[in-house]
This record gives structure tokens, sequence and C-alpha cells, in this order.
């Protein structure tokens, strides 16, 4: 399976949409976008993990990695993902304690839009 990324804003929030597998050999490709996200202005992210089919450990260090870069802006990266197989990856690992983790993309980006 291969990995799809497309990239779109909601009230200036950037909302990375991920389809397929995140997994040693795509997860460089997610780390750029996230990057390049961080890069052009963007303090705030929404990865929409709703169209994963896998995510192993080298896709949690890269979404790990890109929240630390977001919060170094000021800013987070938020999750959407209510499926049950990826989810208990974030449970296992205690990164549900980390991330907002929310179950629609409006959740999200009313988070991240909310006043802190």
């Amino acid at each position: 399976m291969d990995l799809r990324l497309d990239v779109t804003e909601r009230d200036g929030v950037a909302v990375l949409a991920v389809h397929g597998e995140v997994d040693v050999s795509t997860a460089p490709r997610l780390r750029q976008q996230l990057v390049e996200l961080a890069s052009s202005g963007h303090d705030r992210a929404v990865v929409d993990l709703e169209k994963v089919d896998f995510l192993d450990s080298t896709g949690l260090g890269v979404l790990v990695s890109g929240l630390k870069r977001f919060r170094t802006l000021g800013g987070d990266l938020l999750l959407v993902c209510t499926q049950q197989r990826i989810l208990k990856v974030f449970e296992i690992t205690g990164l549900t304690r980390v991330f907002g983790i929310h179950d629609s993309v409006d959740a999200a980006v009313a988070a991240a839009t909310a006043p802190k």
C-alpha cells in the first residue's frame, strides 16, 4: 500500500489527511510534509489518520517529532483518529496523554483555534 498526503486549510489551520500505510518506508514523506507545513508559517496543524491502514513505531516517531516542532513554534499538532487498531498504538505507548486526539476534523480544528 502506498501513502497519500492531502493538505487543506480550515480556519487558518493546516489539515493533513493521511491515506495508506505509515511505516519505515513511507514515514520520511510524512516527516517532510510536516516540516514543510511548519516552515510555511503554520503553527497549528491537524493530522487526519482516519484513512490510515497501518502505523508503526517509525510513523509514531514522525508524529512525535512533528508535535515537538509545532510546539516549539508556540502551536500544536492535533490528531484525528477513531479507528481502534490505530488508537491502540497511541494507548499502548502512552501517547494519548501527549497528543490531542479528536474524533473528527471539525473537533480538532475547533480545539486548535480555541483561545488558550
